[in-house]
């Protein structure tokens, strides 16, 4: 996929004010529309050009967009990571509710509303206020597994766009104390109360919305509450059963491998996943054989004994 420069398309520099991004737009939507412009390539054109100020005429997206894309360039190949937008306060809930399917893949892979159908937001259903009390805000966290097996209580400093006396878009930090609850899995939202856009008037303050994504683990794999762990081990531990070290997210723990274990045989690590008070996660450690070189005189004279005295066909099952 190509990385797309919005501020080529329209023509405008990297720092110019809402008010220029509005006049490009105005200048070259009347210019490439397809009832004026009869050029073969008018209707793509214009195309790209609303996609361009579809993002950058929208405060939330030029800064989210602004922070991904300065070290792109046009045309370079990209694939966004899925917690690109980590640490940016937005309203509503998705980053548009237009329908994000008429735009390219790019626009899609950055603001579209994941796993919702075109035009819905991924919180739709949640009340929006938009007179007295403050709008709700919702922003995207990183933790660690750690983090959540344990909980903590985490200083964070989130990215609040806005744009400033000169009509240019800025971001306001706004730090807070967060409470990260042990056994939080990723997509779960934690509610704070009060910490979400000003109230109109005497109105009360909104309230934020933490949705929780983990960073990627060096061992450990997430999938919901359970924890998943490829664990190698050696062709002796598998054929005579042994008992061995094993990682997991509360410190190392004693696993038994059953005598005959072959590359793919799960076990269960009781309550070693993400638990709640309520809910238990298990750690599942999966078992593969890692093979060992015959990297001596002796090493290849052991494996050439076992060749002689051993009578073990791997593919016996297959009739040969």
């Amino acid at each position: 996929m190509e990385f797309k420069d919005y501020y080529t398309t329209l023509g405008i520099e990297r720092d110019a004010t809402q008010d220029e991004v509005k006049r490009a737009y105005r200048k070259l939507a009347r210019k490439f529309h397809p009832d004026i412009n009869k050029a073969a390539d008018a209707e793509q054109r214009f195309k790209e050009v609303g996609e361009a100020y579809e993002v950058l005429q929208d405060t939330e997206k030029r800064a989210a967009y602004d922070k991904f894309g300065q070290n792109w360039e046009a045309g370079q190949d990209f694939d966004p990571p899925p917690d690109w937008d980590t640490g940016f306060e937005f309203t509503g809930g998705g980053y548009t509710e237009n329908d994000s399917s008429q735009f390219s893949d790019f626009f899609e892979s950055l603001f579209g509303a994941q796993g919702a159908q075109p035009g819905a937001s991924p919180f739709a259903g949640q009340q929006r206020h938009y007179s007295g009390k403050g709008q709700d805000l919702h922003a995207k966290i990183a933790i660690t597994l750690e983090d959540s097996y344990k909980g903590t209580k985490q200083s964070l400093t989130l990215q609040r766009p806005a744009v400033n006396g000169s009509g240019h878009v800025i971001t306001r930090p706004h730090t807070l104390e967060v409470n990260i609850p042990r056994g939080v899995s990723e997509g779960q939202r934690i509610r704070l109360a009060s910490q979400g856009a000003e109230g109109i008037g005497n109105g009360e303050n909104g309230d934020l919305f933490l949705e929780i994504v983990f960073h990627k683990h060096a061992h450990f794999t997430p999938n919901k509450r359970d924890i998943m762990l490829t664990l190698p081990i050696s062709p002796w531990e598998a054929a005579l059963g042994a008992t061995i070290p094993v990682p997991t997210l509360g410190g190392t723990v004693e696993l038994a491998i059953p005598a005959g274990s072959q590359t793919g045989k799960k076990l269960r690590l009781k309550g070693r996943g993400l638990s709640t008070a309520k809910q238990v996660g298990n750690q599942y450690v999966t078992l593969a054989i890692m093979v060992p070189k015959a990297e001596t005189e002796t090493d290849t004279k052991l494996f050439r004994s076992m060749e002689k005295q051993m009578s073990f066909n791997p593919r016996s099952n297959l009739g040969v």
